[in-house]
């Protein structure tokens, strides 16, 4: 099974020196988005609402929650500006759905208002938060065509809602799985549950290895992997293989891999633990 078949060109089209190149200008992606001012590592906490109106240090206003969405009460010198909108006052956020969320303008903060494993948080993103501010990049295994490989998409009947656990202690998220990922690495025939990704048939693996807690981040590493080709082939490339937030801040709430993605080989590709962690 060729890579190509699956539209990515193969390590001996693009040759080395083009594959290291393409790595590299992944790498240089993610970085960027990791030292966006406000970014993951922007965040100066997490707060899960209640119905009990409370006020935080890095935010402004009085937040609750009910059913009928967020409630913000902001002070009379206090401005949010969401997609243009000015708001003052009082303001009720429409309901958000699971993994959604909204951004809110305060100065040159960001407030994200979002739902997670049914609740709804509050995040405030400050670019001068000291974790951003120190950033100086994500340590990575150098580039191997060897971790790139093709394997076979196995769809299941129908989506099967899967249940993991969370980098919080207590939450919960639920993914629709749509089927498996089957390859060879290292001698031995391996799969992976997927979730649906970033684009439409694309797909989303979580997982952990037997370099997870020893030189990658213990609890999860992401792989996104374009969608099969018309004969189900698809290519994993390990080497792509990032941290989730999690890795950097326990201020995030990234779900962990499910009980069959937890890998017997060492992926030694991809992202390692951050210096953050170390």
């Amino acid at each position: 099974m060729s890579s190509t078949a699956v539209g990515i060109a193969s390590t001996d089209d693009r040759g080395v020196d083009g594959f290291t190149a393409a790595w590299q200008e992944w790498h240089a992606a993610q970085e960027a988005r990791l030292a966006d001012p406000h970014g993951f590592l922007a965040i100066t906490s997490l707060h899960f609402l209640t119905a009990e109106p409370e006020r935080f240090a890095d935010a402004p206003g009085v937040w609750s929650t009910a059913a009928e969405g967020v409630l913000v009460r902001l002070d009379p010198e206090d401005r949010l500006e969401v997609d243009g909108v000015v708001i003052t006052g009082e303001h009720r956020f429409d309901p958000i759905p699971e993994r959604g969320g909204i951004n809110a303008v305060w100065g040159d903060v960001v407030l994200e208002i979002a739902r997670r494993g049914g609740y709804d948080i509050l995040r405030p993103r400050h670019p001068d938060n000291d974790l951003r501010v120190a950033y100086h990049g994500t340590p990575a295994f150098a580039p191997d065509p060897r971790w790139a490989v093709t394997g076979r998409f196995v769809p299941f009947d129908e989506p099967r809602p899967t249940t993991v656990g969370a980098s919080v202690e207590g939450l919960q998220h639920v993914y629709d799985a749509p089927g498996r990922v089957e390859f060879e690495l290292s001698g031995e025939t391996l799969g992976l549950t997927v979730f649906n990704g970033a684009t439409p048939g694309s797909f989303m693996a979580l997982f952990t290895d037997a370099t997870s807690g020893v030189t990658t981040y213990a609890a999860n590493r992401s792989v996104q992997i374009a969608a099969p080709d018309e004969n189900g082939a698809v290519l994993i490339d390990f080497n792509r293989a990032s941290n989730l937030p999690c890795a950097y801040t326990d201020l995030a709430t990234c779900p962990l891999p499910p009980a069959g993605n937890r890998l017997p080989v060492a992926i030694e590709a991809g992202h390692r633990i951050p210096y953050e962690r170390s």
